[in-house]
């Protein structure tokens, strides 16, 4: 047996497709024990390797993973135009797809993808999780609009600039609290290079794991992105799940000192307790709650991204998005994003978790919905 294995011969083509095999096992390893990616990759070994490539890729102002997603699909044709003028062999071709996706299997686990397998925002933040019922959501949803009229503002005028560094204060203050190690590299905004492409396919921003970059798309309204931003700051700090990033990222928005931050994180969550509570007896009279200014801004938003969206292309970029969160052990797939509602109960009847916090109660007096 071991004179067979002796004289197995691997060829230099061979070692990242077997590479890629491994890693597929370790990963499968680690989704079993998420406390330890917790303390060595997501506490330990994702900040130093984010803080490095964070910082490379923030001296370019243009977005390279657009250029590497670019390229990932340029070659596919570049292939069949070399195998019909017969320049490369069919075998050559196939090893060369073969190292392709075994190169980007492995940079995205090793470079971000690991924080997938970390244990949930209710364990890492000591929130307790436990069923609501109707009563505390109507009470919370009720309290949330009277935050949201209060905090109506207008976007004439958005400092992007100032939203970036609020923002990032705001994380700053907040790290410990949400177990987040800062600062974790460099988070320059970067504008989609191909935004109207995205925005076809209803993606307002990204964060691409290759070269550690956070990108919004140039097609967001005023009023939409400091709470984009904010969400995709929360997944270069290692965030994966979009429901545990739109609660960061209202969580972020609502302590800081800007009251037009403040109103795109609460006008974003009130539209996903609104889903929620659509097929409710009483969502018609909740809804009557809502002044005319918050509604006209509800109705812009929806206008501006149905005469944006591209239905096919929305369906298609949605059925890839569902199939990549669920591969990566995310249960709920695309309606991942609307599990902040959930986050967000949790977080406001949990009275224990927002007395041992840093940040209680002042900071978050205007937000603070617990129903105790």
């Amino acid at each position: 047996m071991l004179k067979k294995l002796r004289k197995i011969r691997f060829r230099k083509w061979q070692i990242l497709p077997l590479v890629a095999v491994l890693l597929f096992f370790v990963t499968e390893l680690l989704s079993r024990s998420p406390s330890f990616v917790e303390h060595y990759y997501s506490q330990k070994f994702y900040p130093f390797i984010a803080g490095i490539i964070s910082q490379l890729s923030s001296y370019l102002p243009f977005s390279i993973d657009d250029i590497f997603y670019l390229l990932l699909l340029v070659l596919p044709f570049v292939l069949v135009i070399l195998l019909v003028s017969k320049k490369i062999s069919f075998q050559s071709a196939g090893k060369i797809v073969l190292i392709t996706l075994s190169s980007i299997y492995i940079l995205f686990y090793v470079l971000w993808g690991l924080n997938y397998y970390r244990p949930n925002l209710n364990e890492r933040l000591a929130i307790n999780d436990r069923p609501t019922n109707k009563d505390e959501f109507i009470d919370v949803l009720e309290k949330l609009i009277n935050t949201t009229n209060n905090l109506h503002s207008t976007f004439d005028q958005l400092n992007k600039a100032a939203v970036d560094s609020i923002l990032e204060n705001s994380y700053k203050n907040l790290a410990e609290a949400l177990k987040i190690t800062y600062p974790m590299g460099t988070r320059r905004d970067k504008t989609i290079t191909f935004s109207m492409f995205y925005a076809q396919s209803g993606i307002t921003g990204y964060f691409g794991p290759f070269f550690n970059e956070i990108h919004v798309n140039k097609k967001v309204l005023p009023i939409e992105y400091p709470f984009v931003l904010a969400h995709e700051k929360a997944h270069q700090f290692g965030i994966t799940s979009e429901a545990e990033a739109n609660f960061y990222a209202w969580l972020v928005c609502s302590t800081s000192n800007n009251q037009q931050i403040h109103y795109s994180a609460s006008i974003t969550l009130l539209r996903h307790f609104l889903y929620q509570a659509y097929k409710m007896e009483e969502y018609e009279e909740i809804v009557k709650n809502i002044n005319d200014p918050v509604k006209s801004d509800f109705k812009a938003i929806i206008k501006h991204w149905d005469e944006l969206r591209n239905e096919k292309m929305n369906k298609a970029a949605s059925k890839v998005n569902d199939t990549y969160l669920k591969t990566n052990k995310i249960k709920g797939g695309i309606q991942d994003y609307r599990g902040v509602v959930e986050h967000v109960m949790n977080f406001s009847l949990d009275s224990a978790f927002q007395e041992d916090t840093i940040f209680f109660p002042n900071k978050f007096s205007y937000f603070c919905y617990s129903i105790n």
